[in-house]
């Protein structure tokens, strides 16, 4: 063991949108501290930070091999989450808290809001020279950390889009019209863009797949469905959530009567089933008036069933345990702080591997789709394709008549 390495309690917690694997890290972290000597015990904090300042902690020290197995193979977040975002204030009273149990490990699985509470506590306890050594572990559906390939939980979401897709094309050809399906994604389109994963034959759906990188414009929007349907007599329709126009006002928000907003500030998007009302409303609007009778149109918003369906990637699993076990084995190596990032090795076997970036280098930042990622103002490029396809898991092999 290190010779510096400082003994005391670990705390685990987890925060924002589940995932079909955020428990899968959690187990992977606890799993790598069990037994170590220098843990004195370990800690998970019910419903992230705010369990913690409200010092409501389940003790996970000896808790069974077997029993955390059930628990990573479970979706969602098995100790509860949490919206908040914590300012310094509220961080002192995370740090306050974590103090007077005699922690000196600090795990945080979330997104990059989570890994700026890190990063804050990090501060806070080397102000106040108590030695506290903070780790954030990757979660996201979005798939807009900085640094990584790609966040765990993104591939099992991106399997449940592609998978959902596939059977709507199928429903589509079988009962032609346009049908427009709203996928998650308030400023990064990679979850929306899986939707392209459904494509087997040259006119399968989803034939037209709009993206936050692009700006949105309505009348080019019926203007493609029209020539889509034009050609082929049905159109199905991936769009993200958020979607905004060349001012960059999300769509959604602009049409959302509540302005009911979460605890960081974010108009609630998945919430409203206004987008896909408004778009298909539009195009039986403008549809109709250019020849008569409107087509059957009709729009669904997929949700938050995108993020725990039972049926993750396994590769996905693997990847979220590993994450969480290197950030323990980071720790008990002696690191001080630091997120977890998944990176990608060349080569055209896929290959991948846990590193530890720096917090300041994932929190409060956003990725996006990069260009080559991009076809046009309604598509996702091969590249795009080629990235994703090892991530999700085989997908289900479909037939058709010619």
């Amino acid at each position: 063991m290190p010779t510096d390495l400082i003994h005391g309690a670990a705390v685990i917690g987890q925060s924002g949108g589940p995932t079909a694997v955020i428990n899968q890290s959690l187990v992977g972290a606890v799993l790598a501290l069990q037994g170590h000597e220098a843990i004195t015990a370990i800690y998970g904090a019910r419903n992230g930070v705010r369990g913690m300042v409200e010092n409501r902690f389940v003790d996970l020290t000896d808790s069974p091999p077997d029993f955390l197995e059930a628990i990573a193979q479970t979706p969602s977040a098995a100790l509860g989450s949490t919206r908040d975002k914590p300012d310094e204030a509220y961080c002192e009273r995370i740090f306050e808290s974590l103090r007077a149990k005699d922690v000196r490990y600090f795990f945080y699985i979330g997104g990059n809001d989570s890994s700026d509470t890190c990063r804050i506590v990090n501060e806070l306890s080397d102000q106040a020279g108590y030695e506290l050594r903070c780790f954030h572990i990757p979660k996201t559906i979005d798939n807009d950390l900085m640094e990584s390939d790609h966040t765990p939980g993104y591939p099992s979401a991106a399997r449940f889009v592609a998978k959902a897709f596939t059977g709507d094309n199928l429903d589509n050809k079988s009962l032609p019209g346009i049908k427009i399906n709203v996928v998650m994604g308030r400023h990064a389109g990679f979850l929306t863009g899986a939707a392209a994963l459904a494509r087997r034959f040259e006119t399968d759906g989803p034939h037209l797949i709009y993206l936050p990188e692009r700006h949105f414009d309505p009348d080019r929007f019926v203007a493609d469905v029209d020539g889509v349907y034009s050609r082929l007599g049905r159109c199905l329709i991936a769009v993200s959530e958020g979607v905004h126009n060349d001012s960059g006002e999300a769509i959604s928000h602009l049409l959302q009567q509540t302005g009911e907003v979460d605890a960081h500030g974010n108009v609630q998007l998945s919430g409203s089933g206004a987008l896909g009302d408004f778009l298909a409303g539009l195009l039986r609007t403008k549809l109709a008036a250019r020849g008569g009778k409107p087509p059957r149109i009709r729009a669904d918003t997929l949700g938050y069933m995108q993020r725990c369906y039972p049926d993750p990637s396994p590769l996905d699993q693997q990847e979220a345990r590993a994450a969480g076990a290197h950030a323990a084995k980071l720790a008990m190596s002696g690191d001080l702080d630091g997120s977890i990032a998944i990176k990608r090795s060349p080569g055209e076997t896929y290959q991948s591997q846990p590193v530890a970036v720096k917090l300041n280098a994932v929190a409060g930042r956003t990725r996006v789709m990069p260009e080559e990622f991009l076809r046009g103002d309604n598509d996702v490029s091969d590249a795009f394709v080629n990235y994703l396809r090892p991530l999700v898991g085989e997908m289900p092999v479909v037939e058709s008549f010619a």
